[in-house]
C-alpha cells in the first residue's frame, strides 16, 4: 500500500480554481481520498486540504503540477512536516436494547458524542485522526452502522516548540 500524503494548497478564492485542481488529479489518473476547502483569514485566498496516495515520485509530480496552476499561491506536503490532522464523522448506528450499553461504552472510550437519539438508533459525532475514525467505525460495524458521513481531513502544521 502506498503512503498517504496530506497536502495543503493555498489558492486564489475565485470560481473555477477547485475544478482546475481536481482536474489535474483526474487528468493524470491520481485519486483524491479526501478533500476540504474553505476560505482562509484572507477572504481572497482559500485553503484546499487533500489526501492522496503515491510514492515519492508521484507526490513530487503532483506538487510540481499544483505549483504550475496559475491561481496557486502555495503548496505544502504536510506529511513531510510535524502536523495535526483531524476528521469528523457523523454515524447513525443501531442501538437496540441489547446493544445500547455497549455502543455507549464505545462512545465513552473514544470520546465521541451522541448528537441524536431515537428508540432504535444513536447518531454519533466522532472527531480524531484517520486511524481513530477507522477504529471506531470497525467496532461500530459489529452493532450495525446505518449511515456514515465524513468531513474529510483537516490538517495544520504544528507550531515549533522552543
Amino acid at each position: 500500500m502506498e503512503p498517504r500524503h496530506t497536502i495543503s494548497v493555498w489558492v486564489e478564492n475565485i470560481p473555477g480554481v477547485l475544478s482546475r485542481v481536481t482536474g489535474l488529479f483526474s487528468g493524470r489518473g491520481f485519486n483524491i481520498e479526501s478533500l476540504c476547502v474553505a476560505e482562509t483569514m484572507d477572504p481572497e485566498v482559500s485553503r484546499i486540504t487533500l489526501v492522496t496516495t503515491g510514492d515519492e515520485q508521484i507526490i513530487e509530480q503532483i506538487i510540481k503540477q499544483l505549483h504550475k496552476l496559475i491561481n496557486t499561491v502555495k503548496v505544502v506536503d504536510l506529511s513531510e512536516l510535524d502536523h495535526v490532522e483531524r476528521e469528523m464523522a457523523l454515524v447513525t448506528v443501531k442501538a437496540e436494547d441489547k446493544s445500547r450499553a455497549e455502543v455507549l461504552r464505545i462512545v465513552d472510550i473514544f470520546r465521541c458524542r451522541v448528537v441524536d437519539v431515537s428508540p432504535n438508533t444513536y447518531t454519533l459525532e466522532i472527531t480524531g485522526n484517520h486511524e481513530k475514525l477507522e477504529a471506531v467505525l470497525g467496532l461500530l460495524k459489529l452493532h450495525g452502522i446505518i449511515d456514515v458521513v465524513r468531513s474529510g481531513v483537516l490538517a495544520i502544521q504544528r507550531s515549533k516548540k522552543e
